[in-house]
């Protein structure tokens, strides 16, 4: 049985019930954080992070209970600002954002409650808990493309022609692609986890820390190359019969653990020695503060922790629609069709509306594909600008992916611009037919502005629903065959000229039209 020294009791209690309620205003938060950590093996090192920041603080447990909690309740104006940001991340739908004040919440009730000298013992551990926030995903792309980038030079300085195209490349024994799960994300996101622990657990000055931290930043990166290479090479070396399928994956996870151990084997040769516990004085421990303080400072917590979620409650009544209906304007000289031009579908998940067909010209020519994803009451799983919306998914939809993107500019506006291939590389440098191509813009519909930059959009979209302004947003999607775009986008730039403001009263008019908002 575990005996608490009696100046501890009331704090933890108090601790305990603010944690409490925090776990109940906040669950969708919570529940969001479990349910990636189950889905995604990327972050499935998160389940450990709390059992080790509560071995952490056991190990301090001598120290903590030569002290006398006293409360800090400057520490609760902690809780403004953090509320504050998961009200704009749950208005943006941006998890990360929510997941972080919801951690950050968590440990500023510490200090608030118990003190900063007993805090000041266990500051690691507590900052230490938001590696249990999956967050990164964002850097895969960047990943992919670095993979890509060196495995290919790597390839070719072996004396292996290559011929590349986006992430995809094909040598003479065959054909390869770098897609996300070879980015190296969760081999990066352990490694610096573990890493990091390995360092406060190994060194007491900060640059020996930060040192090894860099270290396990760095060899993942560099680990992960070597792998992409390896992996291609062992393929090309024995005609394709080691290092496919799930092989690979496994050869990764084996030379990977490999350098980790090597790693952390190397790095233990500096480790220093362990620190005798430093045991608070008689004078420091002290007399307990009174119980309406911490009363009073437990109340003033609790009913900051409410504020956050009565504020969101407001908006969402506020901003209730109906469900939208997209029509399709009316533009001189074109006939729209309900059907795409190709068999490209864009990976857009769970819209409230679709409108997707093309426009054909009235004088004959290539028709204008248009692709409209109407997002309305955005949620978790519902969102319009989150990582898992793309143009081309190369692992859901193997048909199609993208070889370029960019932007351009018109009339003062904003546009992404990428290029779709839609067939195999392999089947394209083997002679067959030639792979369809699309040229494609892009542009968000915030509630009436257009955006391309992701954060942009988001913080504008939970501006707008905090003024109970609605979260209408949108995808909006014009394209056409490559070859047909002409000489720097000329039919895209001729089209969205003449027709972009027919577009943009049309999404008006669905926002105005459906806006049954409830009163």
């Amino acid at each position: 049985m575990i005996h608490l020294p009696k100046p501890w009791r009331l704090p933890l209690l108090g601790l305990a019930l603010a944690w409490g309620l925090l776990a109940i205003l906040y669950f969708s938060t919570g529940a969001a954080m479990v349910e990636i950590w189950n889905r995604s093996e990327t972050f499935a090192h998160a389940w450990v992070v709390p059992p080790i920041s509560a071995w952490l603080v056991w190990r301090r447990r001598a120290e903590l209970a030569s002290i006398t909690p006293r409360p800090a309740p400057l520490w609760l104006l902690a809780l403004l600002p953090l509320g504050l940001m998961w009200l704009v991340g749950e208005l943006a739908s941006a998890n990360a954002a929510t997941q972080f004040a919801l951690v950050g919440m968590g440990v500023a009730l510490v200090p608030a409650l118990i003190g900063t000298q007993a805090v000041s013992r266990i500051v690691f551990p507590l900052g230490f808990l938001f590696f249990a926030v999956p967050f990164g995903d964002f850097l895969t792309p960047w990943l992919v493309e670095r993979t890509a980038d060196f495995t290919v030079v790597a390839v070719r300085a072996t004396g292996i022609p290559v011929f590349r195209e986006g992430t995809q490349f094909v040598i003479p024994s065959g054909s390869w692609s770098v897609v996300q799960a070879c980015s190296g994300i969760r081999y990066l996101m352990a490694s610096v986890m573990v890493g990091t622990l390995f360092a406060y657990l190994n060194y007491r000055t900060a640059k020996k820390r930060w040192a090894f931290v860099a270290v396990a930043i760095i060899t993942p990166l560099i680990a992960n190359w070597l792998r992409a290479y390896m992996i291609v090479m062992l393929g090309h070396l024995s005609g394709n019969k080691l290092a496919v399928g799930v092989d690979h994956i496994i050869y990764g996870w084996v030379f990977f653990g490999l350098i980790m151990l090597a790693m952390f084997m190397i790095g233990a040769r500096w480790a220093d020695p362990d620190p005798e516990p430093v045991l608070a004085s008689p004078v420091d421990a002290g007399r307990a503060p009174s119980t309406n303080r911490f009363a009073t400072t437990l109340a003033a917590a609790l009913l900051l922790l409410a504020l956050a979620p009565t504020l969101r409650a407001q908006a969402a009544r506020a901003g209730a629609h109906a469900e939208p209906q997209l029509a399709v304007p009316a533009l001189p000289g074109w006939t729209w069709v309900a059907e795409p031009s190709s068999t490209w579908k864009p990976s857009f998940v769970n819209p409230t509306a679709i409108l997707h067909g093309r426009f054909e010209p009235a004088a004959g020519g290539t028709p204008v594909g248009l692709y409209i994803g109407y997002y309305r009451e955005q949620r978790r799983g519902h969102q319009l600008v989150t990582s898992v919306n793309e143009l081309a998914n190369e692992e859901v939809e193997k048909d199609w992916s993208r070889t370029a993107s960019g932007q351009t500019e018109l009339d003062g506006q904003a546009w992404r611009t990428a290029d779709l291939r839609g067939q195999a590389l392999n089947q394209v440098s083997g002679g067959g037919s030639m792979a369809p191509r699309l040229r494609v813009w892009q542009v968000y519909w915030i509630n009436g502005r257009p955006f391309i930059s992701d954060w942009q959009a988001k913080l504008y979209g939970a501006w707008q629903t905090l003024l109970g302004h609605g979260d209408d947003a949108a995808v909006v999607l014009i394209y056409t065959d490559k070859a047909a775009a002409g000489p720097g986008d000329a039919r895209l730039r001729e089209f969205v000229h003449a027709h972009w403001a027919s577009l943009d009263t049309a999404l008006r008019e669905v926002r105005d039209r459906d806006a049954a908002r409830k009163q």
